[in-house]
């Protein structure tokens, strides 16, 4: 009798496994098409969007990601050296985030079949915290003892270069308390964030800057009595490096082996050194001169021409008639005309008169508004006294050790 029942019941055992079979099959792929896959990445030298993205869709898709991101950040523009990452839902590119720099980052999903693109913010986890030094011959080498990087010592120099020549002005015993915001992304440290307040104490003066949000949205930095360090001139156009020479009206010319007015002040530098423009304004000349060799010369609001002669080369998009911002790169210091260096001469003319670069005392912007003073006391104290504390704490341990 079992005999006769087995072919069928081997048929059913055979139906049950199938169906198990595929049962798990099926459970199998659902999961792998639902599972996210994350891949990161750096881009590296000739990549593309097309190289990087061909593997998961069409060039026809890409091109027409490119065409809709083309008003926020086209792909054409990705650089070296940039991460990005690839979401994957299965083998479906679900995602594409690229970031454009160390603020912003693009952001391409799909949902329904149909790509939507947005330009971020990036996320950072962030610390405030303090940092002091005493220099012994330059901030970049003070910042650098404290364990911090050279970006921290622009950073600092860019706050005060309305009003210390850090080429001309730093001493030995100079010192400064930072409080800066410092950013991290998957407990890494991922760069600074903005300089919330900063102690400087140059050659027995002292200096101060807070940063404050004005009611319009635009920031800046500002001293105790709501004064705007900004001014319509930073004190140099260059910073780490050194005068070589200074405004004269008698100087022996190092080529022409005579004397003439030196209506400038040269500033020493290697080759390749940005140079920044001082102050707003138009270019009204830009070219090359046989004795002044590569140069520019910018006509600013309130009278004034600068001019920026001997450069290596000139910032890329540089031309006549174009507005420039205070502190934008304009050019790389060279020896281009008559110079036996590398270096950077600068001058300044008033009206038509030249005026010496290093005795012009720069007007300063408008204040803080008093209806945001209240706001901006209260800011200032509280960032004072965690400079403060942290200061007198190193100074105790000290005592201690």
């Amino acid at each position: 009798m079992l005999t006769k029942k087995l072919p069928f019941i081997l048929f059913v055992v055979s139906i049950f496994l199938f169906q198990g079979y595929n049962s798990v099959s099926a459970s199998t792929s659902y999961k792998k098409l639902s599972e996210v896959e994350i891949l990161k990445g750096v881009v590296k030298q000739g990549d593309t969007a097309s190289s990087l993205l061909n593997k998961y869709l069409p060039l026809k898709t890409i091109y027409e990601i490119n065409r809709l991101s083309s008003d926020i950040f086209s792909l054409t523009h990705i650089r070296k050296g940039q991460p990005y990452r690839i979401i994957l839902k299965g083998e479906d590119l679900v995602g594409f985030v690229y970031e454009i720099d160390n603020e912003e980052k693009l952001v391409v999903q799909k949902e329904n079949g149909i790509f939507s693109i947005n330009q971020e913010p990036i996320k950072y986890d962030v610390d405030l915290e303090v940092v002091s030094a005493t220099i012994t011959s330059s901030l970049f080498e003070a910042v650098r003892k404290s364990g911090e990087s050279s970006k921290l010592a622009q950073k600092l120099s860019d706050i005060f270069a309305w009003d210390i020549d850090f080429i001309r002005d730093i001493q030995p015993g100079d010192q400064f308390q930072i409080l800066v915001e410092k950013r991290y992304r998957d407990a890494k440290f991922s760069g600074y964030g903005d300089i919330q307040a900063a102690f400087f104490t140059s050659n027995g003066t002292p200096y101060k800057a807070f940063l404050h949000k004005k009611s319009n949205g635009t920031s800046g930095y500002y001293d105790e009595n709501g004064k705007s360090l900004q001014k319509a001139f930073l004190k140099a156009p260059m910073a780490f490096s050194r005068i070589s020479s200074g405004f004269s009206p008698k100087r022996m010319h190092p080529i022409l082996n005579e004397y003439r007015s030196h209506k400038g002040v040269d500033y020493a530098a290697p080759k390749g050194t940005p140079i920044k423009t001082v102050g707003d304004g138009v270019i009204t000349e830009i070219g090359y001169n046989k004795s002044m060799g590569n140069y520019i010369n910018i006509h600013h609001y309130n009278g004034y021409i600068t001019s920026y002669y001997h450069m290596n080369k000139f910032v890329k998009g540089m031309k006549k008639k174009k507005k420039v911002r205070q502190g934008e790169m304009i050019g790389y210091v060279g020896m281009t005309g008559y110079a036996t260096g590398n270096h950077l001469c600068f001058r300044m003319n008033k009206n038509g008169k030249m005026v010496d670069p290093l005795k012009y005392k720069s007007p300063p912007s408008n204040p803080i508004k008093p209806g945001e003073m209240d706001l901006f006391l209260a800011k200032i104290q509280k960032s004072s006294e965690i400079i403060l504390s942290v200061h007198k704490l190193a100074a105790t341990d000290k005592k201690e050790i």
